[in-house]
């Protein structure tokens, strides 16, 4: 278990989307004493929210968003990869590891163009965190 563990956290650090280069890390899992994953020194994302409900806006509009988010974890966060649930959605997110304590940025644009009516978006973060991804959420409705 703790063998495709460690190798799962290495493919997660090693995945890229769409970048050139592609480093090669290792993450250190750490253990308790019985050999169980210690979540308690892993890092952990903290967002300040992960639902953001932009209102109305005309149909052909872009709506940029940023989640703000801090590790509140104790070692180093990677983020591999973010998706969206859509092609009319570009998340960016950091490619350097997120120290613990410190804060940043996932930033969203989200094309309208083409839609009409409610919309609800996903945005799905991999990282070396416990679970390994994260939902976030872009809401709004386009009119005429």
């Amino acid at each position: 278990m703790m063998k495709k563990l460690l190798i799962l956290f290495t493919v997660i650090a090693m995945v890229s989307c769409g970048k050139k280069e592609q480093k090669a890390m290792s993450i250190e899992v750490p253990l308790t004493n019985d050999g169980k994953v210690d979540t308690s020194k892993l890092p952990k994302f903290t967002f300040v929210q992960d639902v953001f409900d932009f209102g109305q806006i005309k149909q052909g509009e872009k709506v940029s968003y940023s989640f703000k988010f801090k590790n509140t974890g104790s070692t180093p966060l990677i983020i591999s990869s973010a998706s969206a649930s859509c092609g009319c959605t570009v998340p960016s997110y950091p490619e350097e590891p997120i120290q613990p304590g410190e804060e940043s940025k996932i930033d969203v644009v989200f094309d309208s163009n083409g839609k009409m009516g409610m919309q609800t978006k996903t945005i799905t973060l991999v990282s070396n965190t416990i679970p390994n991804t994260k939902v976030l959420y872009l809401r709004g409705e386009i009119v005429d």
